[in-house]
């Protein structure tokens, strides 16, 4: 049996150096900056680049926005907990036309005495491109569209993990799972 592994040439292959700070150069991820209220439009660069260096334009996440009539509405949708959602509604992740909250992705939505809010929620996957800037415009849409809270606080959770049974019937329709 030990034959079978015996190298036919008994010379061992000719090896090139390996310059660990040359290939760690060229095989570098590009960078991304997380978006958050306080970044700059700009901040969504790849770094990088260069001759022989992929470098993806980065998935960029648009900040949720309501025009006069969409902040009465979400004014108007009762008490805190259901004005939350209604903001949630307006934060899309950027490769499905579907909102967060029809998608299934927010788990539950708490609200303190102190008006403090307190969000669950996760991704459709743990690769997910915009996995650290979906906390960030959570934050954004009900700090800017819910009048009165207080902090907020967005935990992103893998348990349960998502799957497209989570999402509502119109998000399914939407999608052509139904």
């Amino acid at each position: 049996m030990m034959g079978l592994f015996k190298r036919k040439n008994k010379e061992a292959p000719e090896t090139e150096a390996v310059s660990p700070a040359a290939d760690a150069e060229a095989a570098a991820p590009s960078s991304y900056e997380a978006w958050s209220p306080e970044g700059q439009e700009d901040a969504h660069t790849p770094s990088g680049g260069g001759p022989g260096v992929y470098s993806p334009v980065p998935l960029v996440m648009e900040k949720p926005q309501a025009d006069a009539a969409e902040l009465e509405s979400i004014a108007n949708a009762g008490t805190i907990e259901e004005q939350v959602t209604a903001a949630l509604r307006k934060v899309y992740d950027p490769e499905i036309p579907v909102d967060i909250y029809e998608l299934g992705l927010v788990y539950g939505v708490e609200v303190s005495e102190a008006k403090d809010v307190s969000i669950r929620m996760t991704l459709t996957s743990p690769g997910c491109p915009v996995a650290e800037q979906m906390p960030g415009m959570v934050k954004h849409a009900v700090q800017s569209f819910v009048e009165g809270v207080g902090d907020v606080e967005v935990e992103i959770v893998w348990d349960p993990t998502w799957t497209p049974d989570l999402m509502s019937e119109a998000a399914q329709l939407e999608l052509g799972f139904i």
